[in-house]
């Protein structure tokens, strides 16, 4: 009789480590490589990813890449090792990424992308700004104040497409003012440090330059940064992104103007509500856009004294 309790009892025992281990494996594991995590925007996003993943049970496992392929690459590789249940990944190079994504397309693991698309690999949905309007908003902007004329440069990043995105929308903008010249698109990699030596490089070979769009604040901070050293404070610059510190020069009546508003926090919400879609069986669109505004010093004194 107590050798059968025994055996009925580590019966039991069994089948409870066996509900738990069920248990731990049905809350979904979710591999996330950002492009930085230094950056404002990429915080705001990663914060949206983490209120949306909580209200949902999913575990993240949160990486970047920081501006370095190879280290993204390292990192969608270890994602498949540990076989999570999707990965969302903001390229560091749009299509350099192609190889990682592809080896989780093999692994059957769902890709997700936010704010910057892949160039290649089969991607479930892309979830970002909508980055040529806003590169419209942005060359819309520059053309008025610049009174529909003169000469202006592109502070890009080429080789993601989100920038590019941005940059084709200001570019399509522009086109409408024929009195308006783009001199200059040139790479700054997205870092303040190198936009400000480039736009020195432009200042001293184009000293009747009017205008600059930075493809995002460290960009348009940059450009900010060398135009002050020159003391060209009739250049008008328009930035992207809308940070805190872009915020506060467009209050201060510097060269920096205007600047088009993002909202990662709902990118990175919106991104999770596309992956609990997919697991849930749900029709989930190739490319979800979320909506951009521009601000400028008036629209910024409004809500500061509201």
């Amino acid at each position: 009789m107590k050798y059968t309790l025994t055996v009925i009892l580590i019966f039991i025992l069994i089948l409870v480590a066996c509900g738990k281990r069920q248990e731990t494996k049905s809350t979904k594991i979710i591999g996330v490589t950002l492009l930085t995590r230094a950056h404002v925007f990429y915080k705001d996003l990663e914060e949206g990813l983490k209120t949306e993943a909580a209200k949902n049970g999913y575990e993240l496992i949160i990486t970047a890449g920081d501006f370095d392929l190879g280290k993204q690459s390292n990192q969608i590789e270890d994602f498949i090792t540990r076989k999570v249940d999707a990965i969302i990944v903001c390229p560091v190079d749009s299509r350099g990424v192609g190889p990682a994504i592809k080896k989780a397309n093999d692994a059957k693991i769902p890709v997700f992308t936010a704010d910057i698309a892949s160039q290649e690999g089969e991607i479930v949905s892309h979830i970002a700004s909508d980055n040529v309007a806003g590169g419209k908003l942005a060359g819309e902007y520059l053309a008025k104040v610049l009174n529909d004329k003169g000469k202006v440069a592109i502070i890009g990043q080429p080789t993601v497409t989100s920038v590019l995105d941005r940059t084709q929308g200001f570019k399509d903008a522009i086109a409408k003012y024929p009195d308006i010249k783009i001199v200059v698109d040139l790479n700054a990699e997205g870092v303040r440090d190198k936009a400000m030596q480039i736009t020195s490089d432009v200042l001293q070979a184009h000293p009747d330059l009017d205008g600059i769009f930075g493809i995002n604040d460290d960009s348009a901070l940059g450009a900010l940064d060398a135009v002050m050293q020159y003391k060209r404070l009739d250049i008008k610059i328009v930035g992207y992104d809308a940070t805190p510190p872009a915020r506060d020069a467009i209050l201060k009546d510097t060269p920096l103007k205007a600047d088009v508003i993002q909202n990662p926090k709902k990118i990175g919400e919106t991104t999770i509500q596309k992956i609990y879609d997919y697991f849930a069986g749900k029709a989930v669109p190739r490319i979800v856009p979320v909506e951009v505004d521009i601000v400028d010093r008036e629209t910024l004194q409004k809500v500061t004294t509201k």
